[in-house]
């Protein structure tokens, strides 16, 4: 089984910023692609960003310039830095990862975090 313990959410102003972070543990062989997926009310969940073990990255059209992703494969852990932040990008923000076991690779989501953006 595998965890992701997501951290930095909260409040900020318009054109602030935060950085999210999601750690993965428990019992894996390795990590496969991480990314970030946001939620707003009455929304469907969204790809905000992804990146692979290697290191490339896809974004939405709607954070390119402003989001960056990045990993540590030694911690397993993915981060999201949001930068000139604005209030749609107000949501539930979920850290997903596949993980491989010996026998298979499995989809994990963490529990969510609260990003708000007051304008």
């Amino acid at each position: 089984q595998v965890q992701l313990a997501e951290s930095g959410g909260g409040l900020v102003q318009a054109g602030g910023s935060l950085r999210l972070s999601c750690a993965a543990s428990g019992s894996f062989l390795s990590i496969n692609d991480m990314g970030w997926y946001r939620q707003a009310p009455g929304k469907a969940r969204e790809l905000v960003a992804a990146i692979t073990n290697g290191g490339s990255t896809n974004y939405a059209d709607s954070v390119k310039g402003r989001f960056t992703i990045s990993r540590d494969n030694a911690k397993n852990t993915v981060y999201l830095q949001m930068n000139s932040l604005k209030p749609e990008d107000t949501a539930v923000y979920y850290c997903n990862a596949g993980a491989r076991s010996r026998w298979s690779l499995n989809d994990y989501w963490g529990q969510g975090t609260q990003v708000t953006v007051s304008s």
